[in-house]
């Protein structure tokens, strides 16, 4: 109760100096001075900051009471800026269904004389309860693609029988490819009626880190999976494909407890503002950003448990806030909706349930603008990964430029960042999405020291005058997208430009 307390102290308190607040800080008025952006108050994206990594929000972890504290705080702050709520979200909340997965208490596998075991030789990705005794078929890799019409499957009878499957596709054994093909290779197994699927792995990622990461507890969105067994087998030493690839016949027996599931409830945070234009407002620009975090959780050799997220994202959620303020006061020709969303940090769940259940069609959403970050390391430049792969990047250096920012593009695309964040859930679909970043040349020390750690604070340390020009330059960026004569597009030949053209009805060209 004194937590509680304390909580809704502190969100009184920086409600009303976010009511009473006047600007001050005129020094980035540009050419369009009347904007509300140029008038942005730095006291202001303060105090929405603070609040957002406040200790008492506990880190903001999905599923959690600091993580619904915030969706409150952002909702309320949706109300008094005036936005609408959209149909579907009463409240300004979306529900998003989500699911709390736990290791299973126990998961054996017998097999050619050897007991393997959960966490140590074998992980359980999927699956209820189960004690079975099977024949194994071997289907190569377990992939069925209408689209290219390979079928694995093919000449195969698998029911009431164990199917085992080689890693990844054919091209390889990656364990990136892998996790994205998980779903779609226990879904086929399943629907041919085999009693479960053992994929053999043999990566380069060492089967230690795997096993580690993929044995804790983890979350996704509740959906009526297979409730087939789905289990990795660490066959580094290429034992058991050896076994399978032999023409004897083979029986295995399988012993799981199940994983543990538990219901979680979170919630995306939604508003729109209608836009000025009669004929374009019809057409809606899409501003993410996500306001989760990783919680609470000790680390070695440090006194601090709670991870509160300054960077990541409470600097995109205060942007987000501020988009909404700034442009509800003086609205673009397209309507804007502005949307915090949830799970990001428990894998892009919030922007996945979104892009699957939109409460506004997708075709009349013409672009998203993301934020997301690691920190920052360079206070002159905001970053944008994935800035050159659409026709609006002059508009976004525009709106950078305006609050005396540099732009650049993507510096590690090694690091795959694009298709890391909220925006790629929307770029699938075929909307033009890049995330705006806070200003990071490399992964060096100084990112290192904040990101994901208990030092990522709005303290002494923050720069909280970057956090002004980051916001109103986000805030411009986004105004001239909505204001601009035409929709924005992916460059031509751009991995997502088929998507592009599917989802707005244009035909393709070969």
């Amino acid at each position: 109760m004194k937590t509680i307390l304390s909580t809704l102290s502190l969100l009184l308190t920086l409600s009303l100096a976010t009511a009473q607040v006047k600007p001050t800080d005129t020094s980035t008025r540009g050419k369009t001075p009347a904007l509300p952006e140029f008038s942005l108050s730095q006291a202001e994206v303060t105090a929405h900051l603070k609040f957002l990594a406040a200790d008492e929000l506990l880190g903001r972890m999905t599923g959690e009471q600091g993580n619904n504290i915030a969706a409150r705080y952002i909702a309320e702050q949706f109300r008094q800026y005036g936005l609408k709520e959209v149909r579907g979200a009463a409240g300004y909340f979306q529900k998003v269904p989500l699911v709390k997965i736990s290791p299973p208490k126990e998961a054996i596998i017998v097999w050619d004389g050897d007991t393997l075991r959960q966490g140590k030789d074998i992980l359980l990705l999927g699956g209820d309860a189960l004690t079975a005794t099977a024949s194994v078929v071997f289907a190569k890799n377990g992939i069925v693609d209408e689209k290219t019409g390979r079928d694995d499957y093919a000449g195969l009878d698998v029911k009431g029988k164990i199917v085992v499957v080689n890693l990844g596709s054919a091209e390889g054994a990656d364990v990136r490819e892998a996790f994205r093909l998980r779903d779609s290779k226990q879904k086929a197994a399943a629907e041919r009626g085999a009693v479960a699927l053992i994929e053999l792995y043999n990566a380069s990622v060492a089967w230690n880190f795997i096993a580690q990461f993929a044995n804790r507890q983890t979350m996704q969105l509740a959906t009526d999976e297979p409730k087939m067994n789905y289990i990795w087998l660490n066959d580094g030493s290429k034992k058991y494909a050896e076994l399978v690839a032999k023409s004897a016949p083979i029986q295995i027996s399988i012993s799981t407890s199940g994983l543990l599931r538990q219901p979680v409830f979170s919630q995306n945070v939604i508003g729109v503002i209608e836009g000025s234009d009669a004929r374009l407002k019809d057409e809606y620009i899409l501003l993410t950003a996500h306001y989760d975090h990783i919680g609470v959780g000790q680390r070695p050799n440090q006194a601090d448990s709670i991870f509160n997220g300054a960077r990541d994202n409470g600097m995109g959620t205060t942007a987000v806030l501020a988009a909404a303020k700034a442009l509800a006061q003086k609205p673009p020709k397209r309507s804007v909706l502005c949307l915090a969303l949830t799970g990001e940090e428990v894998g892009l769940l919030g922007s996945q349930y979104y892009a699957e259940h939109p409460l506004v069609p997708l075709d009349k959403t013409i672009f998203n603008l993301n934020i997301d970050g690691a920190g920052y390391n360079d206070t002159t430049i905001v970053t944008v990964i994935g800035w050159e792969r659409t026709t609006a990047m002059q508009d976004i250096e525009a709106g950078a430029k305006a609050f005396g920012l540099g732009i650049i593009k993507d510096p590690v695309p090694e690091q795959n960042l694009f298709d890391r964040s909220d925006n790629v859930s929307f770029a699938a679909k075929g909307i033009p999405a890049p995330t705006f970043s806070e200003g990071l040349r490399s992964f060096d020390a100084e990112i290192s020291k904040y990101y994901h750690q208990a030092a990522d604070q709005a303290d002494e340390n923050f720069n909280f005058s970057y956090l002004r020009k980051f916001c109103g330059a986000y805030i411009h960026a986004a105004r001239r997208i909505a204001d601009r004569p035409e929709k924005p597009r992916w460059v031509s030949g751009d991995k997502y430009e088929s998507a592009f053209k599917k989802l707005y009805g244009e035909k393709e060209t070969k």
